[in-house]
């Protein structure tokens, strides 16, 4: 196993890359390659930050881009990645200021739903 793909397989977990792996056709086989050495095997490896950092990173971004369905699978990461619902919350706090209110107000909706899945908060929190 490539170290990419070893790395989104602990950040992403086994689940969500078999999903994707299954759903690779012909036509986007050279795209999951790409971001499985790019992002996961060039990116994600970097000694520079940890992988809570680029967690909370890579939150941010995708709030301040509208990335919804990405923001999910990075809040499950998040958590993997060690990050507390605290942080998580802090950190779309701060997105708030600096990303709009509207996208923080969808980020956490998202992350409420995400979060309530995986047992971390209550339903109706």
């Amino acid at each position: 196993m490539s170290e990419g793909m070893r790395v989104r397989r602990e950040v992403l977990g086994d689940a969500h890359v078999d999903r994707a792996q299954a759903r690779t056709t012909e036509f986007t086989a050279d795209f999951q390659d790409f971001i499985t050495r790019y992002a996961w095997g060039e990116i994600w490896t970097r000694p520079g930050l940890d992988r809570r950092t680029r967690s909370c990173i890579t939150l941010t971004a995708l709030v301040a881009r509208g990335h919804l369905d990405e923001l999910a699978m990075h809040v499950r990461a998040a958590v993997r990645n060690g990050l507390t619902v605290d942080e998580i919350k802090e950190v779309l706090l701060q997105t708030a200021v600096y990303c709009g209110v509207p996208a923080a107000n969808s980020a956490f909706a998202v992350a409420q739903r995400v979060l309530a899945e995986e047992g971390l908060i209550a339903e109706s929190e």
